[in-house]
């Protein structure tokens, strides 16, 4: 049990950790439903961002079937939903060519929006203090307390002003002790607190392995003439190769703004592999080269998300605690689309969270809102997840296997094939020894339509303070040149979008320089790594990318 005495404490009845789009959805459904019940249940939510939305980034195209039943006249609260989509197109990219292929109903945005989810953040936190919701962004959750029964008695936040050799700097201000009945972690992929639970309370034993992507994004602004506001372009293929799981997208915003990205399963096999390096390539084939040459980059971000769908959804509950959102996998991955089963988990584990409240808060335990297993299982959104839980597994028997696969399933099966495939094995065991794999030789940028990383992270906003600990952790440091550097030839030098990992020579041996400062919090480290030797924890609160509109 974590002694939480020498440190000041508030007690609530429900702590969020997490001002995504699950922990908001969840703490606006709890004040509803107080309202409703006429009953005080106190929330607060914890963001490690600098404000919320500044670590928040997906593509992002929204399914506003969740908010709908959230906000019903959302439309009226000026929600910043005003692209709607207009065009919908599936490619298919060889080096130099683009060929359409018939949209696949997953594929269909009709009644969807193109959104900041950053923007869209942002506005459901005012709809939430609104409310009478308590939310704090730059205070980063670092450690989970619990009772001396072992159930979840809430959060620490961390403390301020530590310097990197551990000693209390001039600015030094120790974290809280943030107590509640329930909390509800809403990290994002792979939370940094989400990994202890799922050690502490075996949530993973009953489920297949996460596996997980990279998004690689950049905000743009391009020529009028070019501008095709609810423009939604997807496409397979050309960089890849045909047995590495990706695709690209590219969104037309209002003011002449353009969303491209690129995601890369991160089971790819061959450790020279480089995402960001493909996402720039990407943009050099002819029919993205053609919408963006001549404009300006303006934005920069990167972020894992978890793939593994249906089947890799962990125990949600534990006593004390749920998961929603991304940090427990809830995606569509056919569909690329997460926001609305991020804001509909959310909303589920509010109202089994309501019903285990009591009035006034236990010294000595908290209960688990088992009903909220219940509640989704019995929702629209396992239903969906359900339809598409063999799309993402089929793609390891190539892009070809996956999408005759993918094809069979949505016409012939209708999404009721009776099996269950599996995923083959966790992403950090897919990579290959170098010596076995092929060097790719990456073009060089040329600073207009492609970019060096640097360049990139300059885009991001990062702001980490100088002598704060490097929260980037190895467990074994040797392991990064007897394994990584001298099996895999350094693979985290190229699957860091910000170039976090390098090599240096030191007395004329190879070490592993981290760079923290650069680091996007991506998580991409923390999954990929084929040792599992780096631990990402929490820096100092309100570090880290700020992505603004992204």
């Amino acid at each position: 049990m974590t002694d939480t005495l020498e440190r000041e404490s508030m007690q609530y009845d429900v702590v969020i950790v997490g001002a995504g789009p699950s922990g908001l959805s969840a703490a606006i459904r709890l004040k509803q439903l107080a309202a409703k019940q006429q009953r005080e249940i106190s929330v607060c939510v914890v963001d490690k961002g600098s404000e919320v939305g500044a670590h928040i980034i997906s593509g992002a195209v929204i399914d506003p079937r969740s908010l709908s039943e959230l906000i019903e006249n959302w439309q009226d609260k000026d929600a910043p939903l005003s692209c709607a989509v207009k065009q919908d197109s599936l490619l298919f990219l060889t080096e130099k060519k683009a060929y359409r292929l018939p949209t696949p109903a997953s594929f269909n945005n009709q009644g969807n929006y193109i959104i900041s989810l950053g923007v869209f953040c942002r506005w459901l936190a005012q709809q939430a203090e609104e409310l009478g919701v308590e939310i704090y962004p730059g205070f980063a959750a670092t450690e989970i307390l619990y009772h001396a029964d072992g159930s979840v008695r809430g959060i620490a936040t961390g403390d301020m002003g530590v310097q990197r050799d551990g000693t209390h700097g001039d600015q030094y201000q120790q974290g809280m002790a943030l107590l509640a009945q329930q909390t509800i972690f809403a990290e994002g992929c792979r939370g940094s607190l989400t990994k202890v639970l799922m050690q502490q309370f075996d949530l993973r034993r009953d489920c297949q392995h996460q596996t997980y992507g990279i998004g690689i994004k950049e905000l743009w602004e391009i020529a009028p003439e070019k501008s095709k506001p609810g423009t939604v372009i997807h496409t397979i293929g050309w960089p890849l190769d045909q047995k590495t799981y990706g695709g690209s997208f590219l969104y037309h915003l209002n003011d002449n703004k353009v969303a491209v990205g690129f995601v890369i399963g991160l089971d790819y096999q061959n450790p020279y592999l480089s995402p960001y390096a493909e996402m720039q390539r990407y943009k050099t084939h002819p029919a993205i080269r053609a919408t963006l040459e001549g404009g300006k980059r303006i934005a920069y971000g990167a972020r894992a998300l978890s793939e593994g769908g249906l089947q890799s959804l962990p125990k949600l509950t534990f006593p004390g605690g749920v998961l929603v959102g991304d940090t427990a996998g809830f995606l569509n991955v056919p569909r690329i689309k997460g926001i609305h089963a991020a804001m509909k988990s959310g909303m589920l584990a509010a109202e089994a969270i309501a019903d285990v409240l009591s009035e006034e808060a236990s010294e000595s335990s908290n209960a688990e809102a088992v009903n909220y297993t219940s509640l989704f299982r019995n929702s629209w959104l396992f239903s969906e997840l359900n339809k598409v839980r063999n799309v993402r597994p089929a793609f390891k028997w190539g892009l070809l296997g996956g999408l005759v696969y993918g094809a069979l399933e949505e016409y012939v099966f209708k999404g009721k094939a009776p099996w269950t495939l599996r995923h083959q094995q966790a992403d950090y065991a897919s990579l290959r020894p170098a010596q076995d794999c092929q060097k790719i030789d990456y073009p060089k940028p040329d600073g207009k339509l492609t970019f060096d990383r640097m360049s990139s992270v300059f885009l991001a906003g990062i702001s980490h303070a100088e002598n704060q600990p490097v929260h980037l952790r190895l467990h074994n440091p040797e392991l990064a040149i007897s394994v990584n550097y001298q099996k895999f030839a350094s693979p985290e030098t190229r699957y860091c979008p910000a170039g976090v990992y390098e090599i240096i020579e030191e007395a004329g041996e190879p070490q592993l320089q981290i760079n923290a400062q650069n680091c996007v919090h991506c998580k991409t480290c923390d999954i990929k790594d084929p040792e599992q030797n780096i631990d990402w924890v929490c820096p100092e609160g309100g570090s880290g990318p700020n992505y603004a509109d992204m």
